[in-house]
């Protein structure tokens, strides 16, 4: 089977066999002893990671290609983004709670029907009582931040100015991160284009759900350990050098110290739970990811025992200090629900001083009541829905999520159709639905990262899919409820990342490969990508509400599965 693009020590975990600090050949030759540091470093990054920064020409591409997606990203995810002028699917419950929180600082009812006029600016109709809502508070402070730097509640672009920011800074992040893990700036600027032009990632970008948020806290935190991979290793090699270069036994290896970058990821984790709770997988697959690479790491620089090391010295600090930083966090999210009293079930402790965890302090007791509640509400939802899509199907946008097909539009005919769209009959459609050539090829791309997972125990492969097993797999055990194919936002990224790394080793590493094989290589990848684009450009009309004849909307139908 052939190597990853690095095609080095570091990107395989099975070659992490110690080896002295100096060459014996080398030695033997009389050539010049390279440092253990470099020795060391190389090791454990490899020297494609290594170089990919050596210049400021590279550094500076670095940037600018990730930078360019960045800006057709925020194009396609902008252009005319108040567009439709209606709440969307769940924008009725999320901005309408955004909204009370700028000005209740908790979430109220709204009486009765109270769309038409919300959507019209008029907000008269916000009343004082709490309302019973399932989900914390991050994501809709996110959506009320867009309200308040977007115009205020009568644009709906500023409903969904939040989201629209999350899901462009999200490609720019994707960019970065596959250009450090595959140590390839053509690479990472691929995978920051896929997601540029995803249809789950557009639509999600559009409007004002909790998902994209979700998907951004969980990226954000995931781009964070991918740093912190690094800074740990360079100073593990610095450290353990020093430690051999004295003639001393490594024993536990060094102790590395305060991991800034591994508890902005904690943080970032707590947000991403006080989005939804479904960020509670992405913490704990995140962690374990994180201690794996520590332990490998030891293992590489010649520490024994390196699974009791990596234990004490790392997985045991790591954990207190993530999960405690998260859930510091996620406590910390509900700042707005201890500050006022008209919160729901804000003052349930006092009314039943003999009910609950009566050991907490009052405030936290109610807390926690209020969030039994929503985790039976969570565990017990079945109501039927016509979208309703069993996980199974979500890889390959099985059964996608029609957000916004208006009977207003939709149901023209005759002269009013003709003066609409030209035709004799038009739709106007909002479908969470990802591009097909792209998630079909990302579904045996995951087939492919598996198997070099499992044979070649590449460390690229385990991470891309780090993310898919944290924002898919579980919902597996949750089948007995209603849930949508649009919750597969939350990986996005990731299912982007595998077909990422597949396309990079359909390339194949620069070095000891027929420059003509190569070429002919990066050409098919090229096309392909190209191709991904155009389909992308198809479908654009019917993620973003164009009007459009209903012949041309059919004509996007592919599947039985997808009206």
């Amino acid at each position: 089977m052939p190597r990853t693009p690095d095609d080095d020590d570091a990107a395989v975990l099975g070659d992490l066999v110690p080896a002295s600090p100096y060459g014996p050949v080398e030695e033997a030759l009389g050539e010049p002893i390279v440092p253990t540091e470099t020795r060391l470093l190389r090791r454990l990054l490899g020297e494609r990671t290594l170089a990919l920064d050596s210049t400021p020409r590279a550094r500076l591409l670095g940037w600018l290609w990730p930078l360019a997606v960045t800006a057709l990203a925020a194009i396609v995810r902008l252009w005319d983004l108040g567009r439709p002028h209606v709440l969307v699917f769940d924008e009725t419950y999320y901005v309408k709670e955004a909204y009370s929180l700028l000005v209740r600082g908790y979430e109220a009812g709204w009486g009765d029907d109270p769309n038409p006029r919300f959507e019209a600016g008029d907000v008269s109709m916000l009343g004082i009582s709490p309302e019973y809502v399932v989900h914390p508070p991050v994501g809709k402070w996110m959506i009320a931040l867009g309200i308040q730097l977007g115009g205020g509640v009568t644009s709906s672009a500023a409903w969904r100015l939040g989201p629209a920011v999350a899901g462009i800074i999200a490609v720019l992040l994707v960019a970065r991160i596959a250009r450090r893990m595959f140590a390839s700036t053509a690479l990472g600027t691929t995978a920051g284009l896929l997601l540029a032009v995803d249809g789950e990632a557009i639509v999600h970008s559009r409007i004002g759900l909790l998902d994209s948020f979700l998907m951004f806290f969980a990226l954000a935190a995931f781009g964070a350990l991918v740093i912190d991979r690094e800074q740990a290793r360079r100073r593990l090699a610095r450290r353990a050098a020093a430690v051999l270069d004295s003639g001393a036994d490594l024993g536990w290896g060094p102790r590395l110290g305060w991991r800034w970058w591994r508890l902005a990821a904690g943080v970032l984790l707590g947000l991403c739970i006080g989005t939804k709770w479904s960020g509670l997988y992405f913490l704990a697959v995140f962690g374990l990811l994180s201690v794996l690479w520590d332990a490998t790491a030891r293992r590489a620089v010649g520490v024994r025992p390196w699974h009791v090391s990596a234990l004490v010295r790392d997985a045991i600090p790591a954990g207190i200090a993530m999960v405690a930083l998260a859930f510091a966090t996620y406590l910390g999210s509900w700042f707005s629900w201890f500050r006022t009293s008209g919160g729901y079930m804000r003052h349930w402790a006092e009314q039943n001083p003999d009910q609950g965890v009566t050991w907490l302090p009052t405030a936290l007791r109610s807390l926690w009541k209020y969030h039994t509640d929503m985790w039976y509400f969570h565990n017990h939802l079945v109501t039927p829905h016509s979208y309703a899509a069993a996980p199974l199907g979500w890889i390959v946008q099985w059964r996608p999520t029609s957000y916004f097909y208006p009977s207003s539009i939709s149901g023209l005919t005759g002269d009013a159709a003709q003066q609409a769209c030209g035709a004799s009959s038009c739709s106007q459609a909002i479908t969470s639905l990802g591009n097909p050539l792209l998630w079909w090829s990302a579904a045996a791309a995951v087939l492919v990262a598996l198997a070099y997972l499992v044979l070649n125990r590449d460390w690229r492969a385990g991470a891309v899919l780090s993310g898919i097993a944290a924002g898919w797999l579980p919902w597996f055990a949750y089948s007995h409820r209603t849930i949508f194919t649009f919750y597969s936002i939350a990986f996005t990224p990731w299912v982007v990342l595998t077909l990422t790394y597949v396309l990079g080793l359909v390339v194949g590493p620069r070095e000891g490969q027929d420059p003509v094989r190569r070429r002919h290589a990066i050409a098919w990848v090229g096309a392909f990508v190209a191709l991904i684009v155009v389909v992308s450009a198809f479908f654009y009309p019917i993620w973003t509400a164009w009007v459009v004849p209903y012949s041309f909307w059919h004509m996007h139908m592919w599947l039985p599965s997808w009206i």
